[in-house]
């Protein structure tokens, strides 16, 4: 069973990486989106109090007073009250019950010291210690690098020594296939007969139909890398807004037969056809930390 030091450690880390958590969402954030993760970051908060709290009071039980609680009885009233039966009889029965009484009101007004809650006190000072970790983790989030900006910096660095202009492509689950078509054109390699009368913002759906018929087409090359069936995956890549990845990169590069090269915080990744005359080299930029959707690409058009 976990000791409370155990227990202890093991909540002021949850806190540590629940600050981190937060701070990265809330530097995520979008004016769109704020109120959205200024709410969800309380919420959590609010639920990691509250299971932290249940697992101390589990740990503890609940506090039972004991025989000790109980106030003793006065001696001199035990003795005075049988002597009162012994002397007089009923009537000083009367009054020495009068008299304890007033002695018991009078002790009481003065202030006895009350027995100490132990239990209360435990929680008390347990809710300060975790309160003090919550505020330390805050500290350490707020020095923590900011990875967003370092990421864009990055980036910039490396677009300029490549002579190469960002294109800014909807953040959504198209958008690496917008980047592919907007990289295409710009090449002047053609996306296909369907693409004809499309709008630029539509062009997305014949590079998605591309990669996913090439996969189906080739099986044995990309089955291996799968989690699911064939025929599942290929309807996620061609019908919906699935994001892609590596593999469709890949079916990109021997459809069209280009060079994709992928530039991602100050490095670069080169997806070949695996032919010796491919026709261009195409560019795009992946994002991990500067979009609020999470991971993102945009096309690199290159410098007038």
């Amino acid at each position: 069973m976990e000791s409370f030091e155990e227990m202890q450690s093991r909540h002021r880390k949850e806190q540590k990486d629940l600050q981190g958590r937060i701070t990265q969402k809330k530097k995520g954030a979008t004016k769109k989106t704020r109120k959205g993760v200024n709410n969800e970051c309380e919420e959590l908060e609010r639920q990691l109090k509250e299971r932290q709290a249940q697992e101390i009071a589990s740990l503890d039980g609940d506090a039972v007073p004991g025989i000790d609680d109980v106030p003793e009885l006065d001696e001199e009233v035990s003795e005075t009250s049988a002597n009162g039966i012994d002397a007089n009889g009923v009537d000083n029965i009367t009054d020495t019950l009068k008299k304890s009484s007033i002695t018991e009101t009078a002790e009481a007004e003065a202030g006895q010291p009350k027995k100490r809650n132990r239990q209360k006190e435990r929680l008390a000072r347990r809710a300060a210690e975790q309160e003090a970790a919550v505020e330390e983790a805050r500290r350490e989030a707020a020095n923590m690098p900011d990875e967003k900006e370092v990421e864009r910096k990055r980036m910039q660095e490396e677009f300029s020594s490549r002579n190469l202009q960002e294109k800014q492509i909807r953040p959504d689950g198209h958008c690496l296939f917008s980047a592919i078509a907007d990289q295409l054109s710009q090449a002047g390699i053609p996306l296909g007969t369907e693409a004809e009368g499309l709008k630029d913002d539509q062009r997305y759906k014949i590079v998605r139909k591309a990669a996913a018929t090439y996969i189906e087409g080739h099986p044995n090359d990309f089955v291996p890398f799968l989690d699911e069936p064939l025929e599942n995956y290929i309807h996620k890549i061609r019908d919906t807004a699935e994001w892609g990845g590596h593999l469709e990169l890949l079916a990109l590069a021997k459809t069209y037969n280009v060079e994709i090269c992928v530039l991602q915080n100050g490095a670069a990744q080169k997806i070949e056809p695996g032919t010796e005359n491919k026709l261009e080299t195409i560019y795009l930029a992946y994002y991990r930390h500067g979009f609020g959707l999470g991971e993102h690409y945009n096309s690199l058009r290159k410098a007038p």
